[in-house]
Parts: C-alpha cells; sequence; structure tokens
C-alpha cells in the first residue's frame, strides 16, 4: 500500500509540473524582439575595450580634397577619362574594368601582396 501511494505522488507531482520548452532568441537579428537592439549594442560598447582614437584612427576629417585626389590619381594612371574595359596591367596594380547594373565596376588588384580593390561609378 505503501508504495502504491508513493508511485502515485511521485506520477502526479512530474505531471503536474511538466511544461514545454521553448526557446526564444533575444539577439533581433535571429528573430528576437527589436526592443532589445539597444540594450545589446549598449552591452557590447560597454565590453568593447577598444576605442577610436586607440586605434590611432583619427576619422576621416575633411573630405573636400578627395574628389581632386581621386581624380588626380585616375588621370595618372589612365591619361585622363575613365580606363579601358577590359583587363590591364600597371606597375604592380591589375585593372580589370567592366560595366554592370550598379555601373563601373573597376577591380583593383596589387599583384605583390594580393589585396584586392573594387570601385564601383553609379550610373547616372
Amino acid at each position: 500500500m505503501r508504495h502504491l501511494i508513493l508511485i502515485l505522488f511521485l506520477s502526479l507531482g512530474t505531471y503536474g509540473f511538466a511544461q514545454q520548452l521553448t526557446y526564444t532568441p533575444k539577439n533581433p537579428a535571429f528573430g528576437g524582439d527589436p526592443f532589445n537592439y539597444t540594450w545589446l549594442l549598449n552591452s557590447a560598447n560597454a565590453q568593447n575595450p577598444f576605442s577610436d582614437n586607440s586605434l590611432g584612427i583619427d576619422g576621416f576629417g575633411d573630405l573636400t580634397g578627395f574628389d581632386s585626389l581621386l581624380n588626380n590619381q585616375f588621370n595618372n594612371q589612365f591619361g585622363g577619362g575613365t580606363p579601358p574595359l577590359g583587363t590591364s596591367r600597371s606597375g604592380n596594380f591589375e585593372y580589370e574594368v567592366f560595366e554592370s547594373t550598379e555601373g563601373l565596376v573597376i577591380n583593383i588588384l596589387d599583384i605583390t601582396t594580393g589585396e584586392q580593390t573594387q570601385v564601383i561609378v553609379p550610373n547616372g
């Protein structure tokens, strides 16, 4: 009789407190609540030991001369105007120029280091 009461007590106790577990993500990028975004960003920034100045970056500063610098580089490399379509090589750089739906695409490859840069000049 005691065993029957014990078994009955244990079986009712586990059945009464059982629930289905569901996973709810916290990060809004993975389907979580969008209101968590600010909290997650502030938490990440608080834990970040780096700052822009500690990396030696003073920011972009004044970009007024950037346009003329870019035009001067193009004029020096291609003699003015747009670069010819196709692949060309100048010094340690290889240029691949083609038209796409986004505009004129210029892929620049540094042959010595393998570093690549892509410049897209939009249509318009």
